[in-house]
Parts: structure tokens; sequence; C-alpha cells
């Protein structure tokens, strides 16, 4: 009773809320992307590796930029509007570089699976494989380290104090404070909605999702919608990719995806590929995440800790699995009808 009490007590303070907005962001992104994906009737698996190998250019972009702009100076010892403009410089080359690797990865996965017909689940697979082994060779070759980018002077996206929320009790502290990415990941939410329901992109999307031969028929390029839609999906996987190494944290280490592109895309699925739904799921699977890194500071066994957030994406497919059926079963019932 005591230890629930001492976790209870833990999840109600400010601190554990403003955790649960740093944790979900990851996820957030990748459960954007498989939004994309999904919609235009692509399940794309590889968020994960094109999360990791996003991350890990991302730093790698930063800091040869950083370094390249101080020009060998230490920064200890260089002027200060020198370090400023190149920790800034380093800042914007990570975010355009993560970005681009996360495209990359996904027009990889578009090339097999629109372009050559291989089956996506396989492609998709793969491309983890590939991320997991290759984001290591690429870090040796560039850092001479092999599990994390500890010599990189890699740069980070900045902390944001909100005007008039930061100075207001307890929703300050949640709010207020947080890295860009955290409030990027929130906009993007909106974004996504507005490009599936507001715009002739989304609708075609949407179209070549449900029926890719309906759509072909009123002229819709199929194979260019879907590498479009892939090309959204790789977008906000390197978006977390970059909320992953160079927000909260500023370097790369070893699998430090951590599974979150599997967990993103069961918020997808939990969602059933609505934005503002799946932004939800996030959030909750966020908030087990966190439970997660709460219960370590207490005599909690590791073991278990290390389960409740697989064991909370087990449950969330669980229901998703339950939605389905309810849904084929009324459909079936109109049918007869």
């Amino acid at each position: 009773m005591e230890l629930l009490s001492q976790i209870f007590d833990l999840l109600r303070t400010p601190a554990f809320a403003a955790s649960v907005l740093r944790i979900t962001t990851p996820i957030l992104f990748a459960a954007l992307g498989g939004i994309m994906a999904r919609r235009c009737g692509i399940l794309n698996l590889a968020l994960e590796g094109s999360m990791l190998t996003a991350a890990l250019f991302a730093v790698v972009a930063s800091a040869f930029t950083k370094k390249a702009v101080l020009g060998g100076v230490s920064a200890a010892v260089a002027d200060p509007a020198l370090v400023t403009k190149a920790t800034n410089a380093g800042m914007l080359a990570g975010f355009i570089v993560g970005t681009l690797a996360g495209v990359a990865m996904a027009m990889f996965l578009a090339y097999m699976a629109v372009g050559l017909k291989a089956d996506a689940y396989l492609a998709g697979l793969a491309i983890n494989t590939m991320a997991t082994g290759g984001t290591v060779f690429i870090l040796y070759l560039a850092a001479g380290e092999k599990g994390i980018s500890s010599s990189l002077d890699s740069g980070s996206m900045p902390f944001i104090d909100i005007p008039v929320i930061k100075d207001i009790p307890v929703i300050g502290e949640i709010f207020s404070g947080q890295n860009m990415m955290t409030y990027f990941s929130w906009i993007c939410v909106a974004v996504v909605y507005f490009i599936l329901f507001k715009t002739a992109t989304g609708l075609r999307i949407r179209a070549v999702g449900e029926n890719p031969h309906a759509a072909e028929s009123v002229g819709v390029n199929v194979k260019k919608v879907q590498y479009i839609a892939l090309a959204f999906s790789g977008l906000f996987c390197g978006f977390a990719g970059i909320s992953l190494s160079m927000s909260y944290v500023q370097f790369f280490s070893r699998g430090m995806s951590s599974g979150k592109g599997f967990i993103g895309m069961s918020a997808m699925n939990l969602g059933n590929a609505s934005p503002v739904a799946t932004a939800v799921a996030a959030l909750l699977f966020g908030f087990f995440d966190a439970m997660a890194n709460v219960m370590q500071t207490l005599s909690v066994p590791v073991q278990f800790v290390q389960a409740i957030p697989y064991a909370a994406t087990l449950l969330g497919l669980v229901v998703f699995a339950i939605q389905s059926d309810n849904k084929v079963k009324k459909l079936k019932a109109k049918q007869d009808k």
C-alpha cells in the first residue's frame, strides 16, 4: 500500500504531466506518419527504422555544421557571437538533414512497395533491420563510436517559455518550458487533419486508400498519390527522429527509438487513422511510458517497469481488434437487413 501511495503521489505532480507531454512527442510524430501511409493504403512498418535513421543524421549534421562554423576553434574560447551562430547553424542543419533522412527512408519503402510491387510488410521490416545495424556503422564512421555519439558536439532544438502561461501555477509547470518539438507535434496534428480533409491532395490520398481502382478510373494517378503520402509519412518520421536526438537529449545512442515507432503505429490503429483520436491514443501511450519512468525511481522490479509500455501497446491492439470486429458485425447486420 505504501508503494501505491508513493506512485499516486508522483503521478499527481505537474512534473509528471510535463513528462507525459515530453515522452508523447516522438510517439505522436510516428503515429502521424503512420496515418499518412495507411490513408493511402500502405502500412508503413518502417516507422521505427526511419526514426532511428533521422535521429542519427540529425546529430551528425548538427555536429559537423557546428564544427565547420567554429572553424576548429573550441567553443569554450571562441567569441560568444560565433558560438551562437554555430549553435543556430547546427540546429538548423540537424533539423533539415534529419527531416530529409526520414523522407529518404520513406521513399525507399515507396520505391520497393509501390515501384517494384514488393510486399510492403517485408520491405518495412527489412528497412528496420537495415537501420538498426546501419546507424551503428555510420556512427562508427562519423565518430569512431558504436554505442553513443558522445564525441559529437551536436545542438538541440530550443525550449520555449510561453508568455503569461509560464506564470500560472501548475499549468505553467506543465505546458510552458517544453521543447519546441513538443509544441510542433501538436501543431502537426492540425496540419495532418487539414491535409487529409481540407485539400484536394488529401481527398486523393483517402480515395486511393479506400479503393485504388475506383480512384484510377476517375483519372487519379495512384502511384503518384502513394509516393506523396509516403513522403509525408517520412517527413513526420524525420520529426520523430529529431525529437529523439535533438530535443531533451543532444546525442544519438544505439537503438534509441526503443520501439516507439511500433507504439506510434499502435496509437494510429487505436485512433483508426484519425488525427485527433490518434493524438489522444499517443498521449495515452505516453502516459504509460512516463509511468514506467516514475516506477523506476521506486523499489519496483525493473523487468516489470520495462514491460509496462509494451503491455499498454498490446492492450491497445486488443481494443483496436475489438473495435474492428464490432464494425464488421454491424456492416454484416446492415447487409442482412
